[in-house]
């Protein structure tokens, strides 16, 4: 099946949307197919102000109209405790509160931008969305990854080559309790490496201290502004650790 024919047999749904590469391509092709979608973003701790920005100004340039729903993820024991399937609660959860919100307006039908390359049996949450009846477009139709970042190129949509961002909560070691102030630390830090240039890294927790994770093509410049970065993040951290084994890029 092609999307193209995905959508036409679907003239009207609500979306979950990031501001990612996938839910950007998934708005853009059901507006570009004739589905009248509704774009839902659910803000909670575990997501940075940044995505929320990007969600919306993304949702501006596609004229899709966009809802923020806000919930309290710290709520969920389960997800708070951030145990091997945190994912799973949490995605149950806030897809629990994307359903109430859609419904409310009139929806039946919930999208996500789940594609073909996402490995189930590594993703909790995939267990989640099944449960709750959450459709996935691009994974029903065998897009992969790739091929979503080189469609999105060619509908000149800017989200083709960002970086795939993870949620806050995976900066801290699992079995560790996830608090406000983890995340504070994680946000700030972040956005301050971010503010200095850097793209496509990780700032992780570890027993007090900030663990810098970057791509091979970032190690040369984060070697280089070292003393800049530990005076951006010495507010928020007493210590500051590079890991030298690079993370692989996620474009």
């Amino acid at each position: 099946m092609t999307l193209q024919g995905y959508f036409q047999d679907l003239p009207r749904a609500a979306a979950a949307f990031s501001g990612g590469t996938d839910s950007a391509f998934l708005l853009w092709a059901a507006k570009r197919y004739g589905c009248a979608v509704h774009a839902y973003y659910v803000k909670t701790a575990f997501q940075p102000q940044f995505e929320l920005e990007d969600a919306r100004r993304l949702s501006a340039a596609l004229d899709v109209p966009l809802t923020v729903v806000e919930a309290d993820i710290l709520s969920v024991p389960e997800a708070a405790a951030n145990g091997p399937r945190r994912c799973y609660w949490c995605k149950r959860a806030l897809f629990s509160h994307l359903w109430a919100a859609a419904r409310r307006d009139g929806y039946t039908v919930l999208l996500d931008g789940t594609n073909a390359s996402d490995d189930a049996g590594d993703r909790p949450g995939m267990q989640a969305l099944e449960e709750l009846e959450v459709r996935s477009p691009l994974r029903a139709c065998g897009l992969t990854k790739d091929e979503v970042r080189r469609l999105s190129r060619e509908a000149g949509l800017p989200t083709w080559d960002k970086p795939a961002y993870a949620c806050l909560a995976t900066r801290v070691p699992t079995g560790t309790a996830i608090t406000q102030a983890a995340l504070d630390q994680v946000e700030r830090a972040e956005a301050a490496l971010s503010a200095l240039g850097f793209r496509d890294f990780r700032v992780r927790l570890l027993d007090g201290c900030a663990r810098i994770q970057v791509t091979q093509a970032q190690l040369p410049l984060i070697l280089e502004q070292r003393q800049a970065i530990r005076a951006a993040l010495a507010p928020v951290f007493q210590d500051v650790l590079l890991d030298l084994a690079p993370r692989p890029a996620s474009i």
